[in-house]
């Protein structure tokens, strides 16, 4: 059954109370999004009343929508600042690219999923979230005719880094992205300074795949 909204209101802040103040999430712009975005919106019915717990969920297709903790340790990597332009590759439901939206310009997101791309958009227009352009396409290619971007981020596990992704960043920009085999990944921040490539792994995670002509086959 799913809560009241009231109840998902107390909820979220739970959630950032509990979930991601304690595990070191401090930046206030993003403790103040992942207060605000109603993260229930953003899953089945049947699951809303599980939308604020400390793991991923289900969405369909077999994809996921990331743990809380995930989501802000990925968005507080960018270090955005509100002016940025945000490419996001892996729509899912919309919920981290919502997030996201409240924290810069603009953001770009691509989606090869036919019915995920369908169901953000449609959560995307009950929030009134304008600052959010959308298309289904090979997310591994990026979207070069927005390019580049202040930022990127990939919310799928690819083999390796895809080259066009690092060519669509901007200099000075930042990458973060899930590397590894399909079982296991680290998550890297990436760092273009002066044509410099600088990496970090910050946290071991699991993500779904990243499909594409530069992710993993099918």
């Amino acid at each position: 059954m799913s809560s009241p909204p009231n109840n998902y209101a107390l909820a979220r802040a739970r959630m950032v109370r509990e979930q991601l103040v304690p595990r070191g999430i401090h930046d206030e712009r993003v403790l103040d999004a992942m207060g605000t975005v109603p993260r229930n919106l953003f899953v089945q019915d049947a699951l809303q009343s599980q939308a604020y717990g400390d793991f991923p969920l289900p969405i369909g297709e077999g994809q996921t929508i990331s743990q809380p903790y995930i989501v802000a340790l990925m968005t507080q990597a960018l270090r955005l600042r509100g002016h940025e332009k945000v490419l996001e590759i892996g729509t899912g439901c919309g919920y981290q690219t919502a997030v996201l939206a409240r924290l810069c310009e603009r953001v770009y997101t691509v989606e090869r999923i036919k019915s995920l791309h369908i169901m953000a958009r449609r959560t995307f227009d009950r929030l009134a979230l304008l600052n959010i352009v959308c298309k289904i396409d090979d997310g591994t290619l990026g979207w070069p005719e927005h390019g580049p971007y202040d930022a990127i981020m990939v919310t799928a596990a690819g083999p390796h880094i895809p080259p066009a992704l690092l060519d669509q960043l901007a200099d000075p920009g930042r990458l973060i992205i899930p590397v590894g085999d399909r079982m296991s990944q680290e998550l890297i921040v990436v760092d273009k300074v002066e044509g410099s490539i600088s990496r970090q792994c910050i946290e071991s995670v699991r993500f779904v795949s990243l499909i594409g002509s530069q992710g993993w086959n099918e």
